[in-house]
């Protein structure tokens, strides 16, 4: 089916969104919510993610329900079935599956929804009425928004909105005890090894902040040792570990207020997009034009400033560098991000 026929034969009055991946995968998703919702107010919003991001959504004003789906509670086949059941109860004219993967292919399969959207390279798309191309090609800069965006075409072909979180009158609340001072993020660590910015890369540049800054390190319960790690080895006074102690919505609000967020290309860059948060991203073994580069007004991108062949080395990154060098990371200098920072986004180093 086309996206004209598609368009012309349904009339659609109820949406459900499924994006069970990781936290950055769900705030980009959002973007499609604050498209759908600015271009057709009346139409219901329902969201499908995994347990535990729904801190993520839960204050978000465009989205009706959230379904739930906790991967790690007793039979993972059961809990399958469940939220078929559920979605099926919904019943909803559109399902539109950002994800790739089969058991998601399974939810949008049998949602029975009037018309199923999805990428051609989940398993099942066969029975989707609208299936998308999903290529990453380090030539075209094409932001994952916008791949994204052309799942929702028999919508609306305009640009795609920014993604966007909202917090809750407590979250707000709950963050006024850190905006006693300006500050600055940091969130250090990342999943995958090479994309993260080495440990003492991140105290070199945390002793050349002012002192009058407060830095927070950010990040997962599993972020904490690394954080309390550059903490111990740096000289900076105002320093205060995060990571493990705020949920993802409050990590989000406190990073929103932030003079400069300096971030990995992770979750958290994401956040700081989502929340327009000025942005220093720094991409080590993974480049900006995979499609997850910064989307704040303010923004700068921080690379190894020479050619490698070997980068990038994979799509997101490995546990090690194959080449044993890690020059992607280790070559970029504090003097170049100093500068971008202090000329693109304001003057916080001495």
């Amino acid at each position: 089916m086309s996206v004209k026929q598609a368009n012309k034969s349904h009339k659609i009055q109820k949406v459900l969104i499924i994006q069970t991946a990781f936290i950055g995968d769900v705030i980009l998703a959002t973007s499609l919510i604050e498209s759908i919702h600015r271009h057709f107010s009346e139409i219901r919003i329902d969201f499908l993610l995994r347990k535990e991001n729904e801190l993520l959504l839960e204050a978000n004003p465009h989205v009706s329900e959230l379904l739930i789906w906790d991967k790690k509670r007793g039979n993972k086949y059961k809990g399958l079935f469940r939220i078929i059941l559920k979605i099926r109860k919904n019943k909803y004219d559109l399902v539109i599956n950002i994800q790739r993967y089969f058991s998601t292919g399974l939810f949008t399969a049998f949602s029975g929804a009037r018309l199923k959207t999805g990428f051609r390279e989940n398993p099942l798309s066969f029975f989707y009425d609208i299936r998308i191309d999903h290529s990453f090609n380090e030539n075209s800069n094409i932001h994952e928004i916008e791949r994204n965006h052309q799942l929702i075409s028999l919508l609306t072909q305009e640009k795609p909105a920014n993604p966007r979180l909202y917090f809750s009158n407590e979250t707000l609340h709950f963050i006024r005890k850190y905006q006693k001072h300006p500050y600055v993020c940091i969130a250090p660590a990342s999943v995958w090894f090479t994309k993260q910015f080495p440990a003492d890369k991140w105290v070199e540049l945390i002793d050349h902040i002012k002192r009058e800054l407060q830095v927070f390190l950010i990040g997962s319960p599993a972020d904490r040792v690394l954080c309390e790690t550059i903490r111990e080895q740096a000289h900076h006074t105002g320093i205060e570990v995060l990571a493990g102690s705020v949920n993802l919505a409050e990590t989000a609000a406190i990073i929103s207020k932030a003079e400069v967020v300096f971030v990995n290309d992770s979750a958290p860059l994401h956040m700081a997009s989502a929340t327009n948060a000025p942005t220093c991203a720094v991409f080590c073994s993974t480049v900006p034009a995979f499609g997850f580069r910064p989307l704040s007004d303010k923004s700068v991108i921080v690379e190894y400033s020479e050619p490698l062949t070997c980068r990038p080395c994979g799509l997101h990154g490995k546990t090690r560098c194959p080449e044993k060098h890690f020059k992607c990371a280790k070559g970029i200098g504090i003097n170049q991000i100093k500068e971008l920072v202090n000329n693109h986004l304001g003057e916080i180093f001495m």
